[in-house]
């Protein structure tokens, strides 16, 4: 009888130790397939979302997710009516579009896109890789077709932005966003404003009147101490916040030779 509850005894240990076996085995077959993160935002290049430095880098590294490119398809379609209209000047073949990632104040890696013209397009993807690797706070940078190219709109919400096919505000003028000459970083805490004859100030955006006071400190702000005023104006543009008949903090403009 004890041989037959030894034998049982003995079993039932071989039993487990064998499950055990099995179950760390299996464990770390697990961990040598990690599932590789999912790469699609990147590829795809959906602007505005977020992103993890292993989706990152599991897309092919930082040095690929700065770039300026040929327009793809999809873009150029989006941008038409919109962003884009028929016009003498500029075609897609003087554009690019500019791949870039960017931080926010919530410590957030953050998926951006911009259209410039060809003259400045890689000026503007090496700031932007600059102003990453300095952890740089811009909070978003989406196509101004996003807002259907409503300049109010997107300054309202804050979005950094480059091309957009229009004229200069209250003027017959065409601006240097219709060229993707000037862009502008942060845009409703770096306000356009001009004072007027009358004693009025004309602010774009109209939501931007406390902004306009650059003795203040507020998040997003730029000033001649500002790492995005220093790169830029280093790469050959002008800053309109030294702008004296108006101001016009958000706009940095390509200044050709």
């Amino acid at each position: 009888m004890d041989m037959i509850r030894t034998k049982q005894l003995t079993a039932s240990i071989l039993a487990i130790v064998i499950i055990c076996s099995l179950c760390v085995l299996q464990s770390c077959n697990n961990q040598g397939n990690t599932v590789a993160p999912d790469t699609s935002v990147l590829t795809n290049w959906q602007a505005g979302q977020t992103v993890t430095a292993e989706t990152v880098e599991a897309f092919g590294g930082l040095d690929k997710c700065f770039a300026a490119e040929y327009i793809p398809d999809g873009v150029w379609e989006r941008m038409q009516g919109k962003t884009y209209k028929d016009n003498p000047y500029i075609g897609r073949d003087d554009l690019r579009h500019v791949r870039a990632l960017h931080w926010d104040y919530d410590e957030k890696i953050h998926v951006g896109e911009m259209i410039c013209n060809k003259k400045i397009a890689d000026k503007v993807a090496v700031i932007f890789r600059q102003l990453y690797d300095a952890k740089y706070p811009i909070q978003r940078m989406l196509l101004p077709d996003v807002y259907d190219a409503d300049d109010e709109m997107q300054m309202r919400d804050n979005n950094s932005s480059c091309f957009c096919y229009r004229n200069i505000s209250g003027s017959a003028n065409l601006s240097k966003h219709a060229l993707g000459l000037a862009v502008d970083i942060n845009t409703l805490y770096n306000p356009y404003y001009k004072d007027r004859t009358d004693g009025t100030r004309y602010i774009q955006p109209s939501t931007a009147e406390e902004y306009c006071d650059r003795t203040k400190e507020f998040p997003y702000k730029i000033d001649h101490d500002d790492l995005c005023f220093l790169l830029f104006t280093e790469a050959g543009f002008e800053w309109g916040g030294d702008w004296t008949t108006c101001k016009d903090f958000q706009h940095f403009e390509w200044i050709e030779n």
